[in-house]
């Protein structure tokens, strides 16, 4: 099986060559990524937990799904397709915004990612892919707030940057 490969950017997220991904985190290389935020009628956001084996942050809480862009792919396009892989559903998605992060993890790998955030909206439960997903739950924007406060460590890095920085977008988008 050929190892995925990420799209490396600069600073203003114009392409400048590919990397396998696994080299990208070892080397703490900016590439470009996706998280997207699914909410339903009730202003609840669809939130995922790691599949139990994923080489880093397992079990942990995070946004809907997330993961990195192919090339010549859309920002749309790759959250939909991501989104169908790990939650078997499709929904319309709509970029927010982007920002750039860096987390190193205790296994020594490091995201650096120019993130592209999208929000979409679904009701029904997710039909989830066991080698990307553990379980799933709704949540209100005012509960992930407070239990981020109690239980920091049971959510990603990078979940938690997007959220603490920008849970506003999401109160700002309610249907």
């Amino acid at each position: 099986m050929i190892e995925e490969q990420v799209i490396l950017v600069n600073e203003q997220d114009e392409p400048i060559g590919l990397m396998n991904k696994m080299e990208a985190h070892e080397k703490a290389v900016l590439h470009r990524a996706f998280s997207v935020f699914i909410l339903n009628d009730k202003n609840e956001v669809m939130l995922q937990q790691r599949a139990h084996h994923k080489y880093h942050s397992p079990l942990l809480w995070t946004n809907t799904c997330c993961s990195h862009q192919r090339a010549g792919e859309t920002n749309i396009e790759a959250g939909k397709r991501r989104l169908f892989e790990e939650m078997g559903f499709k929904a319309e998605l709509k970029e927010l915004f982007h920002f750039i992060y860096k987390a190193p993890f205790d296994n020594g790998l490091t995201e650096h990612e120019l993130d592209h955030v999208m929000i979409g909206y679904y009701n029904e439960a997710p039909e989830i892919n066991p080698d990307e997903v553990e379980s799933w739950k709704w949540m209100t924007i005012e509960a992930i707030k407070e239990d981020m406060i109690e239980n920091p460590d049971t959510y990603t890095v990078w979940f938690k940057i997007i959220f603490d920085e920008f849970y506003h977008y999401l109160e700002d988008h309610k249907l």
